[in-house]
């Protein structure tokens, strides 16, 4: 029998009682609610479950209201470094079985720390969210934690991949972290995410809500667009963060990863000639064209319950990471309001931020009219995406597949902000607006002579067909230089991947004005 040294029993037993958490009773109770412990999820989430912990032995420094008796190892989070799918990540997985995952002053340090390893190396970090909050024992101390937590992810910021997921409670100051990160993935039943509690919204303006119907998963998701993703449990969480970063580099220093899936780069598809329909009022699923044109099974659809009219995800191209943006015609014909203009934003910031190519596909009649959109600031939330377009320096390619009209039309990727190669499809209509409302505007006077209403509507559709046939067409846009190429739509797979491995080697020339930062219209 080998002898061990008393030093050595004495480490091996800290570590196993460091793994115990909060202990065995807390842990069933966590298993019992549908959850697994931190430990359990970065087993799932790092190759083999093999990852290195460090701060094992952290504990808090408290000792008021009985803190003195409430000490464990690791203080509630357990921070750790490994490998998913062969890169370097950090994972930070919240302990809710000691005192509730709550966050207190050596709990927020060993948080800071880990990202600060993170981006010391240029690592994804992955904060597994299941905390009560603030620890209210140990008072500014907790506060002071937050502030130094939030400090650091606008550090990261665009410069590691971040992304946080709600395997439990997320309530008050405890939301601002995953709100100052990439990507918010919630699990369905067990997660929430809240600024006031149910007893406060009851205490304060007498409305009695539960805790998921106040921030359940699939309400953060559908109706504020807080969180990107949807889970059934914590395992379903932990494969969406792997797919998520399959496409991403691991920082902004890195081009995105390459995987050749097998699919033909000249591939055709012969159903996209037929998939516009003939009525413009008529809508279609833009997922047929988006699937049809990516590399097969590829497409990864972000936020996809909330702001449906625009749609935005990653994909591959000739095995290139490439982000997605569009219309949807199903919902409000693809037209942009305050939501999908806050949605599109912020993706495609994200895209230039990790060097991820962006391709756009537009049919957008315009910006949704109305006293509800105007009265609340669709004018800034669509400069929004006037300014990211803009603001974005890696390549940018736009297809304009049907209506792309008046402002919306220039917000999406157009030339005018810095498209790099824009192509149309025959049924492209581009215009300041459609055909109708501009023939009324133009020929006002000739059609409000008519009296007989029956010649006053032949003459609108005669005048509405010239309009359309000397200043809607592609044609007219691509004689301006506006658009680069009028292709068939089964040829547009083969266009794409030839442009984009053509500026994938863009560099950005435009002579910018020495600046701290632009001001984007938050």
């Amino acid at each position: 029998m080998d002898f061990v040294r008393k030093e050595i029993e004495e480490l091996r037993k800290n570590i196993e009682k460091a793994k115990l958490g909060g202990g065995i009773e807390a842990i069933n109770r966590q298993h019992a609610a549908g959850k697994l412990t931190a430990r359990e999820r970065l087993e799932l989430l790092f190759d083999n479950g093999v990852y290195t912990e460090f701060d094992m032995f952290v504990t808090h420094r408290a000792t008021e209201f009985g803190m003195s008796e409430r000490r464990v190892f690791g203080d509630g989070v357990v921070t750790a470094f490994g490998r998913v799918s062969g890169r370097n990540v950090i994972g930070i997985a919240q302990d809710f079985t000691f005192m509730g995952g709550s966050v207190g002053e050596m709990h927020a340090a060993k948080i800071v720390k880990a990202i600060q390893f993170a981006l010391s190396v240029g690592a994804p970090v992955i904060f597994l969210n299941d905390s009560g909050g603030a620890r209210i024992q140990e008072g500014v101390d907790s506060l002071k934690g937050y502030g130094e937590i939030f400090y650091m992810n606008v550090m990261a910021s665009g410069s590691i991949p971040q992304i946080a997921v709600i395997m439990g409670p997320c309530a008050g100051g405890a939301v601002y972290s995953p709100a100052l990160m990439d990507f918010i993935i919630m699990v369905s039943k067990t997660s929430y995410m809240f600024i006031t509690g149910p007893r406060v919204v009851k205490a304060a303006i007498g409305e009695d809500v539960t805790e998921y119907e106040l921030g359940g998963a699939e309400i953060q998701a559908s109706r504020s667009g807080v969180a990107h993703f949807v889970a059934r449990d914590d395992k379903e969480a932990i494969e969406i963060v792997k797919k998520l970063l399959s496409y991403l580099p691991s920082n902004s220093l890195e081009l995105p990863p390459r995987i050749d899936v097998g699919d033909d780069p000249h591939r055709t598809e012969p159903a996209l000639n037929n998939i516009i329909p003939e009525d413009p009022a008529k809508p279609y699923d833009m997922h047929e064209i988006i699937n049809g044109v990516v590399d097969r099974n590829t497409f990864f659809e972000v936020q996809k319950d909330f702001a449906k009219n625009a749609i935005v995800g990653f994909a591959r191209l000739d095995g290139h990471s490439i982000c997605v943006v569009a219309n949807q015609p199903l919902y409000y014909m693809g037209s942009l309001d305050i939501d999908s203009s806050d949605k599109i934003a912020r993706f495609v910031r994200f895209c230039d931020s990790f060097n991820l190519p962006i391709v756009t596909f537009v049919d957008v009649p315009g910006f949704v009219p109305g006293t509800y959109q105007e009265h609340r600031g669709i004018i800034r939330h669509g400069a929004k995406i006037i300014y990211a377009y803009a603001e974005a320096t890696v390549p940018k390619l736009t297809i304009i597949v049907r209506k792309a009209y008046g402002g919306a039309y220039i917000a999406l990727g157009s030339k005018h902000l810095g498209a790099d190669f824009v192509v149309a499809w025959p049924t492209a209509e581009i215009a300041v607006m459609g055909p109708e409302a501009a023939a009324e505007i133009i020929w006002r006077r000739e059609l409000q002579s008519l009296k007989d209403e029956k010649e006053r509507e032949e003459l609108l559709k005669k005048l509405v067909s010239e309009y359309k046939q000397k200043l809607t067409t592609p044609y007219y846009a691509a004689s301006r230089g506006y658009v680069d190429a009028v292709i068939e739509p089964s040829e547009t797979r083969k266009v794409l991947v030839e442009a984009l491995n053509f500026f994938l080697t863009k560099r950005d020339i435009r002579m910018r004005p020495p600046k701290k930062h632009g001001l984007i219209p938050l």
